[in-house]
């Protein structure tokens, strides 16, 4: 295949609309302030491209159209003005002086026509000899719906791989596992007016005045002067301005609501008529309580007969009760399981589809919601199964590809992908805005397994990643504020992103890099349709037809962008504007309509603390400033400030005095996979017995254990035993 002829084109075309080159310089950093003297004549809309929350922003244009600034959109139903530091420095990120802004082969610069050359002939050898189950490709929850759905597409139906997940199953893969098997759909119910509109509020290893401040904003906004009940081990920032903090023992959440289910039902705090309605499965779940009474289990819990009774009766007193949880929950090694017995007490006390209420996961990543809905990676495109034949053939339809093209049986989950590498199976990996080598599991392992690959390419903003200077090709990728397209929040509003600012060099929106493999793959013909995101949107529309994800009822990103993004479901002739809470009416996505009460019997951590490594590691988000792998955050000098220049180790008073350990002093924190060096403070928002590193320093996942939940597979990050001295 040549395509060199036409690449200059292809090349103008996609980096369009801007007709002027722009220069870029490092970044003078300033508070979501950009190198240029001139002033803003325009304004552009954008959803944040950092976490979950989804908050507008408006991005303060020149007379080229190039962002020059920013500030929070008050008038955008989520942030209501409001921005976190990330927000105010989203723009910051892209005039970073390392930008990748040429493809690279072995480190060396070549031109695109090389790369696509290099890409197809390599992927095509492998699978060629290997099948097509020798390849996969790893996403991302960090691009557009549109980008998602190209990708996942482009990859299973195009060039007929067969593997691939994303970074996704790294944060909500336990909440999709979850609600699918508890509702019938991956469906969080909530909105985030239940914020404002409870009683009780119970947040569940969810730290969302550091993780998602804007959230905690609207939980502040509440009138009614809530109880905010947090459950966590550590003392978190939240649990400080709770008005109760249960600090149970780490990996006992499952067990505390087992406990708490039973003292509901024992004490008649439950509702017989929600649950003869609306559910299923009730009586074998208080057949299966009966050895869960509180008081045998409080030392388990690591709290007193006090403190349960307070939450329990704090619960059920509540009229309108909700329940958040998020990673602490999620990256666990139970963690499904612990997701559905919070969603158990949220059924049986019917706290749920009304104003309020709710068993609701907080999302991680800008567009996870996207990713678990469009990526077309262990579920087929728009939340359908590749398993079933009818969902196949709409698919197919509304895609408007043959439907052979379709693999019959879905991916193998990200640690299957990385253990088939390890074991020799799977010898070409494409990743794409995810870097793996810093945030997976046991750090060091994954490093030496990607270095096992025939093949490994990394589409990037940046070059400089662990990830991308392991790669044998780099693809040079546009980040957010470069492109446009959607993302979905948290409480799954669609918003709508647009392009303010021109990519640096030969860098590409990641859209038109599969716009271009499609060409030099031979496959462009089933994607002829796919010009622009927004043309891909409407296609993906068809594809939710009849799902409970349905929004055939969104009438182009105008309207969007016009409402303030729009929540799914929407069909037509639904009020655009309306906040929509999931389950108002008692009916789930069941065959029958019923929620389902799931359970099963707490299993023991799988690296308790021992003699030779007696304390429990956790680990979680340290600071509003930093964004996972500090990948993007870690460019600005603003953001850099508001965290400790080093790694800080969280620990108890009695353990550093047990230890000889000084306030300051640096330490060597050691599991049985690694020992990196940390500075010491003595902190009581720990429990004796337990430490603390914040999970986006390079070196913690060296310590993390290699278990994943057996129904998520997602990583249990959040325990493991080590020593420090």
């Amino acid at each position: 295949m040549n395509m060199s002829a036409r690449l200059p084109e292809l090349i103008r075309a996609f980096n369009g609309p801007m007709t002027k080159e722009l220069v870029l310089e490092p970044a003078k950093f300033g508070l979501g302030s950009l190198p240029s003297r001139t002033q803003p004549v325009s304004v552009a809309h954008a959803v944040c491209g950092f976490c979950s929350t989804g908050c507008g922003l408006k991005i303060h244009l020149d007379e080229k159209g190039q962002a020059i600034n920013l500030t929070p959109n008050t008038q955008y139903p989520v942030n209501l003005g409001m921005a976190c530091p990330k927000g105010w420095e989203a723009l910051t990120p892209l005039y970073a002086p390392d930008r990748a802004t040429t493809p690279l082969l072995h480190g060396e610069a070549v031109d695109w026509d090389t790369a696509m050359q290099v890409f197809c002939r390599k992927f095509e050898a492998i699978m060629d000899q290997h099948g097509r189950e020798s390849v996969a490709f790893l996403s991302t929850g960090q691009i557009m719906v549109e980008e998602m759905a190209f990708l996942g597409a482009l990859a299973k139906f195009g060039m007929g791989m067969v593997h691939g997940d994303g970074n996704t199953r790294q944060c909500m893969a336990t909440a999709v596992a979850a609600y699918k098997e508890s509702f019938g759909f991956d469906a969080p119910p909530y909105t985030y007016a239940d914020y404002e509109q409870g009683d009780v509020l119970v947040f569940i290893g969810a730290n969302p005045c550091i993780a998602h401040p804007i959230m905690w904003q609207r939980v502040l906004s509440n009138p009614n002067q809530p109880e905010i009940i947090v459950v966590d081990p550590r003392k978190t920032e939240t649990a400080m301005a709770a008005t109760q903090h249960l600090p149970i023992l780490p990996k006992s959440d499952l067990l505390l609501f087992y406990c708490l289910a039973h003292w509901l039902v024992k004490h008649g705090h439950v509702k017989p008529e929600y649950i003869a309605a609306h559910t299923n499965g009730y009586e074998g779940f208080c057949e299966f309580l009966k050895d869960y009474a509180p008081e045998q289990h409080y030392a388990s819990l690591g709290l007193s007969e006090q403190e349960f009774l307070k939450f329990a009766e704090t619960i059920a007193n509540g009229k309108t009760v909700s329940f958040w949880w998020t990673m602490g929950v999620n990256q666990g090694h139970e963690a499904t399981r612990t997701a559905q017995a919070i969603i158990n007490i949220a059924l049986m006390t019917g706290n749920i589809g009304r104003p309020g209420t709710g068993a609701n996961s907080i999302t991680g990543q800008c567009n996870a919601m996207g990713s678990r809905l469009f990526s077309n990676t262990t579920n087929l495109i728009g939340g359908h199964d590749f398993t079933k034949a009818e969902h196949r053939a709409k698919v197919a339809q509304a895609l408007d590809i043959p439907e052979d093209r379709i693999p019959q049986k879905p991916s193998l989950a990200y640690d299957q992908i990385v253990q088939g590498i390890e074991e020799g199976r799977i010898k070409g990996l494409w990743m794409i805005a995810t870097n793996a080598a810093h945030s997976w599991i046991q750090q060091k392992r994954i490093r030496e397994v990607l270095q096992k690959l025939d093949f490994f390419v990394v589409q990037d903003m940046y070059a400089t990643t662990e990830s991308a200077q392991l790669a044998h090709l780099v693809l040079p990728a546009a980040g957010w504020g470069e492109k446009e397209g959607t993302f979905i929040n948290s409480e799954r509003r669609i918003g709508i992103s647009r392009k303010v600012s021109r990519a640096p060099g030969q860098a590409l929106a990641d859209f038109h890099i599969f716009r271009l493999i499609a060409e030099y793959w031979g496959c462009a013909s089933m994607f002829r349709s796919w010009t622009s995101p927004e043309a891909v949107f409407e296609r993906l529309q068809q594809v939710t037809k009849g799902q409970p994800c349905e929004i055939t009822g969104i009438e182009g990103y105008d309207m969007l962008e016009s409402h303030g993004g729009m929540q799914w479901p929407l069909r037509p002739g639904d009020e655009p504007g309306k906040e929509r809470r999931l389950f108002e009416d008692g009916k789930y996505y069941t065959p029958d309509g019923r929620a389902k009460f799931v359970y099963e019997a707490p299993r023991a951590v799988p690296e308790p603390p021992d003699a030779e490594y007696p304390l429990v590691l956790l680990t979680g988000r340290g600071t509003s400033a930093q964004w996972h792998t500090q990948t993007r955050t870690g460019k600005s000098a603003i953001l850099r400030k508001l965290h400790p220049a080093v790694l800080m180790l969280d620990i108890h008073p009695e353990d550093a005095l047990a230890l000889k350990i000084r306030d300051g002093q640096m330490v060597a924190v050691s599991s049985r996979r690694a020992s990196i060096t940390a500075q010491a403070r003595i902190s009581t928002t720990m429990r004796p017995g337990q430490v603390f590193l914040p999970m986006h320093d390079a070196q913690v996942n060296q310590l993390t254990l290699s278990v994943v939940d057996p129904y998520s597979r997602q990583p249990s990050y959040k325990h493991c035993a080590v020593r420090v001295g």
